[in-house]
Parts: C-alpha cells; structure tokens; sequence
C-alpha cells in the first residue's frame, strides 16, 4: 500500500478517536439521556468537551482535502518522496492539533494547523 494511503487510513482512525471523545465529552457534561433525546434545542456543550467537537467538525473538512489529494497522487501515479512526507506532515500536525485544540491553547493550535496545511500543500503541487 503507498505510504499516502497508509496515513490517509490512520488519518480516518483519528478522525473517529475524535468524534468517540467529542461525543464523550458532551456526555459526561449534559448526559445520555440529554443526547440520546431530538436534542431540540441542543443543549450547550462547553470547555474541553465543546473544543474537541469543533476539532473534531474541523478534522472533517480538512479530511475531505486530504483524501482527494492522496486519492489523486496515487491514481495518477504522482506519489512520491514530496507527497509521502506530506502525508506524514498532514497526519501528525492533525494528531498534535486535536491534543492542543482540546486543551485550549489557541495560537499554537493555529500554528499546528498552518502545518497541516503544508502537508496538503506538498501533496497538491506533485499532483498539478
């Protein structure tokens, strides 16, 4: 399996590990049975619990970049040394930016995410 695909398959596992412990946290803040309900309105979900939802919403929309990008080098025969790193750049920036984000420290948080989207940056400019 190409290194690219390796980590876009890790890049999956870590998007699910943060959606299980978004959705942990808002039940520990309001509760099951407040979840398990229409939620009309939603309840509100705040400190760490309301933070890994966001990076969690935010590691899907990145997701979608990363896949397409990874999906299109390996079809068009376009992987290499550049978009294997890439992809390694894209993983472990996403990794280290759900800890911070969670924890709330915010100019770091960006500065993580600015890497991640170096990585995908990597991938696009083998790909055109």
């Amino acid at each position: 399996m190409a290194v690219e695909l390796h980590y876009l398959v890790w890049t999956v596992a870590l998007a699910f590990a943060q959606m299980l412990i978004a959705v942990s946290g808002a039940t520990l803040e309001v509760g099951l049975p407040e979840l398990a309900g229409n939620r009309e309105p939603a309840p509100k979900i705040t400190g760490w619990a309301d933070r890994a939802r966001r990076s969690h919403l935010n590691m899907l929309e990145s997701l979608v970049l990363f896949a397409a990008l990874v999906l299109t080098a390996v079809v068009a025969q376009k992987t290499n040394s550049t978009t294997a790193l890439g992809a390694e750049i894209f993983f472990w920036a996403r990794l280290v930016y759900a800890i911070i984000y969670a924890a709330g420290i915010p100019w770091l948080r960006t500065a993580v995410w600015g890497g991640s989207v170096i990585g995908l940056v990597m991938i696009f400019t083998q790909v055109v």
